[in-house]
């Protein structure tokens, strides 16, 4: 286990930033092909929305039905347990705040956010690398799918891990932000009645519209009313709720869209395979891997105006997103190609 902070309230580095890839590759060509986050290259189509989308506060009403279609599209028992957010991202503070001061352990490694925000809360945070550990703390966090590996727990070890801390008032947070392509038979969102439980659903990466700032909290009716009473009336904008209610009402997109992902984390499988790197892991919306030479590779990559997520404290791995069309395809094509043939001993004809 590993102590990540008493009070850690520090930035966290992240992916998705061209004036940081610009920075760093100032003689990159452009434009940059940014391949650093898990953000669906193929958004949901945009739509027209009314001039009062713009001129007038969010209705109520529609907010209720943005949380009754999440309900739907998510899998949990009834609207109630749905908490429409500006991103999950300003929940975090407020979920770690539910329960109090105590131990923070997160299954790692993983999103940095989530100690981050558990020690704004005033927790003792500790990342651990054992499922088991987490049975110690009082409020206990697991990504599901894991960013940036792709690790999938089972919904029996989670829903024993939350019966445990339920019965000594702790608190289980699972951040579902990548569930919509993973294992729907392991999401804990129908489970969330029975308290203890808060399941984080991003709707961005999915559908692609980052920018929308649109997430949501699955909690037993008690705990989602504490929350949205803290988030405040108006908390989501009118294009967002907007977006939020067509694009989950939407199940024909969803379905040709995870046909359509699978295929393509299939091909940057093989595209990665043709330099001689074997991906280790990931979701259809970003592929992992781990070499030794991850570093070299990070900077070839950005020497051609093509940005992947590397880890300060991983040096060894890397995340890479999906290309969104084919020039950005040929791009990372060629320039793997070349990163491989640059380190291909003279008289060898392979990448080990």
């Amino acid at each position: 286990m590993t102590l990540l902070a008493g009070r850690r309230t520090g930035t966290v580095d992240h992916g998705g930033s061209l004036e940081r890839a610009r920075a760093l590759f100032p003689g990159a060509p452009e434009p940059f092909v940014d391949l650093s986050t898990g953000i669906n290259p193929n958004s949901y189509p945009l739509f027209e929305l009314p001039a009062t989308a713009l001129s007038r506060l969010p209705e109520p009403g529609r907010a209720r039905d943005l949380a009754a279609v999440a309900a739907t599209a998510y899998g949990a028992t009834s609207a109630a347990n749905v908490v429409p957010a500006p991103g999950t991202q300003i929940l975090l503070p407020r979920i770690a705040s539910l329960v109090r001061p105590g131990r923070a352990f997160v299954l790692g490694p993983t999103y940095q956010e989530h100690a981050r925000a558990a020690a704004i809360a005033g927790h003792h945070v500790a990342e651990t690398r054992t499922f088991e550990e987490l049975f110690e703390a009082e409020l206990a966090v697991v990504v599901n799918p894991n960013n940036p590996d792709g690790r999938v727990v089972l919904r029996s070890d989670l829903l024993e891990l939350a019966a445990r801390l339920r019965s000594r008032g702790g608190l289980l947070v699972v951040d579902e932000a990548f569930m919509d392509v993973g294992p729907q038979a392991q999401s804990l969102a129908g489970d969330v009645e029975q308290g203890g439980i808060v399941v984080l659903r991003s709707f961005g990466k999915f559908y692609g519209l980052a920018g929308i700032r649109l997430g949501f909290a699955l909690a037993h009716p008690d705990i989602a009313a504490r929350l949205e009473e803290e988030l405040g009336p108006w908390s989501v904008a009118v294009p967002s709720l907007e977006y939020g209610i067509k694009a989950l009402s939407d199940t024909d997109w969803q379905r040709e869209m995870r046909t359509t992902l699978a295929h393509a984390a299939h091909r940057l499988d093989q595209t990665f395979a043709r330099a001689g790197v074997i991906v280790t892991g990931g979701t259809s919306l970003f592929r992992h891997v781990d070499i030794p030479d991850a570093a070299g590779l990070f900077k070839a990559l950005g020497r051609e105006g093509i940005l992947v997520r590397s880890f300060a404290d991983r040096p060894t791995q890397l995340r890479c997103g999906l290309p969104g069309h084919e020039v950005e395809w040929r791009r990372l094509d060629v320039a793997l190609g070349d990163w491989a043939q640059d380190r291909q001993p003279v008289g060898e004809g392979a990448v080990s």
